[in-house]
């Protein structure tokens, strides 16, 4: 996808990156693709018909457009209109279980432990009943999963701004949690209980709060603020729900997330979709760039 994606694979909140190669690709984006040019007659000494270099044609365009902009590079410029914006970094994602007297995380504690041990025993419970079940969409979920979304809402390649408007949420959904991931610290499920034995290679982050949870449950909210004056809202809710719910849970019978870790994702991608809700501003000033990915989107559903 580009050299931003170089260092990341193994980032949970962020691993995904790697997978939406394509999905960039069709979203506007060019992935990793190479074009050749011929050594003996490169394509810019090409005379025209009439005897004039191509190389001599030329244009003058007032500025880059904002269809041209690839998803990827397009979500590091919303996710500046992002950080800016008060508040993100300080929200409070902890169980009153899982902090010290000052409010800090303590994993650790009498009031954690039990709670740590029933999450641990359920794990155990899901891996023995429910993973070679769920080994398929385990795997097929564990690099990129906003393509389940696209295919779920039957346009995979033929709504690009839309396909955009998701990958811009997945971006910044994935950035809050490795935020809040350094933040808390929490130690990985394998790391108590080493038997849980994932499918897939346990991410080198924090386990608190889960990035497949966070960015699920974030891309969900922004599709329904996509058919916000749909009527296929109504019908499609549920399902954007209960795929971000499936795509979490999935990643606990991986062994790779705690139920609490889940629960935290939902309430950061609330939080998250609420702030990112704040760049639309009224019509008298300037759409934001969120604004614009959104209205673009918007339009795609238009009959």
């Amino acid at each position: 996808m580009g050299s931003s994606f170089e260092g990341m694979e193994g980032m949970e909140g962020m691993e995904g990156m790697e997978g939406m190669v394509g999905l960039v690709a069709s979203a506007g984006g060019g992935g990793r693709a190479l074009y050749a040019d011929r050594i003996d007659l490169p394509f810019v000494t090409v005379q025209s018909s009439a005897g004039t270099p191509i190389s001599q044609v030329r244009f003058w365009p007032s500025t880059f457009p904002r269809g041209i902009w690839t998803a990827e590079w397009y979500a590091w410029v919303v996710l500046t209109e992002f950080a800016q914006l008060p508040g993100w970094a300080g929200w409070d994602l902890l169980p009153a279980w899982a902090k010290d007297a000052n409010g800090n995380p303590d994993w650790t504690s009498n009031n954690a432990k039990p709670v740590i041990t029933g999450e641990l025993d359920a794990l155990v419970v899901a891996a023995r009943d429910e993973r070679a079940d769920a080994l398929g969409e385990i795997l097929g979920q564990s690099t990129e999963f906003v393509s389940y979304f696209l295919n779920m809402l039957t346009i995979p390649a033929s709504y690009p701004a839309t396909s955009k408007f998701l990958y811009i949420n997945f971006f910044i959904a994935g950035f809050t949690a490795m935020v809040y991931k350094a933040k808390y610290k929490r130690p990985r499920p394998t790391m108590l209980c080493p038997a849980l034995l994932p499918p897939v290679a346990v991410p080198g982050h924090a386990s608190f709060p889960s990035g497949h949870s966070t960015q699920g449950h974030t891309v969900a909210l922004a599709m329904m603020d996509v058919l916000a004056n749909r009527p296929e809202l109504a019908a499609m809710q549920t399902d954007l729900q209960t795929l971000a719910d499936r795509i979490a849970r999935n990643r606990e019978i991986a062994g790779l997330h705690y139920p609490s870790d889940t629960q935290a994702g939902v309430d950061l991608a609330g939080k998250t979709h609420t702030l990112l809700r704040s760049l639309i501003r009224p019509q008298n000033q300037p759409p934001s760039f969120y604004q614009q990915a959104l209205a673009a989107a918007q339009a795609e559903w238009v009959p």
